[in-house]
């Protein structure tokens, strides 16, 4: 006997350590070699993004993983008195092991596979949202990892979690009840990348508040819009959620406008259309391809009311616009003697002979 083992017990420590030795031999060359190989030559590109983002990261924990699983088994086949007292012992402790490597390979492809969609995905596509989103759902998944974690762990050791649980569901109900806006927010954010009715870059009217500009920014709680003067107005995403907001950009950023004037009773109707869509046409910035019109509309009380609209390339230069049509139209009207009548008033006050009788008399006696 050798340190009180025997000579059949020496053997059977051999046969443990080389299936140890064995175990990670063999997951070393299955998960560095053959697999990756694999990966690579049936898929190609895809094969090497697959084995970048799953394989890769997880390949030293699951080394880790194999040789708990040979050691455990090495361990428990030993025929040696002081292994068949502790085997209670030994199991609990391989199965914090696993634990622990469990939660150390899940961690890794969690924070991979965020890795992958902040570099892969998400420059792809047009809202910045879910760059934010990423990094939260990164943290708020291994925070529920964590607890699942301790709560599988606790129970192995026979410790009552119902307490812990029932305290962490209290919790998470008086941190929602605090946050209601915060959350209201953060959910509106989430459906407004959903739905996508505005996009960085868009310009939207949000009526409910009279302001109008370019989106600059969709945040998880708030959006950021800047308005024509350089002023940056942040809203709540729920109050965008619930406003009705008109966006200039979709479906594109073409955009009708319209002005109604009048035009004084007499003036020969064609003349007054040919007019004002020949001045319009002459303006720039006015669609070329796109429809001009003006539409005698109705017969207002000091002209006839036209209707004149046409269509601009983007809602951007609108006010310029306005300007411009504006001034092209009272130049051309001038020039062709045609009228635009200002609003008259003829207000007539009837009083009997008596009460004229008075005012008559208080005049004089003033005078």
């Amino acid at each position: 006997m050798v340190f009180g083992l025997t000579g059949e017990q020496w053997i059977s420590v051999g046969t443990s350590i080389l299936i140890v030795i064995a175990a990670a031999v063999l997951v070393r060359i299955l998960l560095g070699y053959l697999l990756d190989r694999v990966f690579r030559r049936a898929l190609g590109e895809r094969g090497r993004a697959i084995s970048r983002t799953l394989i890769k990261p997880v390949r030293a924990p699951l080394n880790i993983l194999a040789v708990w699983i040979a050691l455990n088994i090495a361990i428990l086949r030993l025929d040696i008195p002081f292994v068949a007292e502790q085997s209670a012992s030994i199991r609990n402790i391989f199965f914090v092991l696993y634990l622990l490597t469990g939660f150390l390979i899940a961690s890794q492809l969690i924070g991979s596979l965020a890795a992958w969609y902040a570099t892969d995905i998400a420059p792809r596509t047009e809202s910045k949202l879910d760059d934010q989103l990423v990094p939260f759902g990164k943290r708020v998944t291994l925070i529920l990892l964590t607890i699942v974690m301790l709560i599988i762990l606790l129970s192995r050791f026979e410790v009552d979690v119902s307490g812990l649980v029932a305290t962490l569901g209290i919790a998470s109900l008086a941190i929602a009840l605090a946050a209601q806006a915060t959350l209201a927010d953060t959910i509106a954010g989430f459906v407004i990348m959903l739905d996508r009715p505005f996009r960085i870059g868009d310009r939207i009217e949000i009526q409910a508040l009279d302001t109008w500009g370019d989106v600059i920014d969709i945040g998880l709680r708030s959006s950021r819009v800047r308005t024509r003067d350089n002023r940056m107005v942040i809203v709540p995403n729920s109050v965008m959620s619930k406003s009705l907001l008109v966006n200039y950009s979709y479906p594109d950023t073409t955009y009708r406008i319209q002005i109604e004037l009048p035009i004084s009773y007499g003036t020969n109707v064609e003349l007054a259309k040919e007019t004002l869509i020949e001045a319009v046409r002459q303006v720039e910035g006015v669609e070329p391809d796109r429809p001009v019109e003006a539409l005698f509309l109705h017969f207002g009380d000091a002209g006839m009311i036209f209707r004149v609209r046409w269509w601009l390339d983007s809602f951007v230069d609108t006010r310029r616009m306005f300007d411009r049509v504006n001034t092209a139209m009272i130049r051309a009207l001038d020039e062709a003697n045609i009228e635009v009548p200002n609003p008259v008033r003829d207000l007539n006050h009837k009083i009997s002979e008596t009460e004229l009788r008075r005012l008559v008399t208080a005049f004089r006696d003033v005078g």
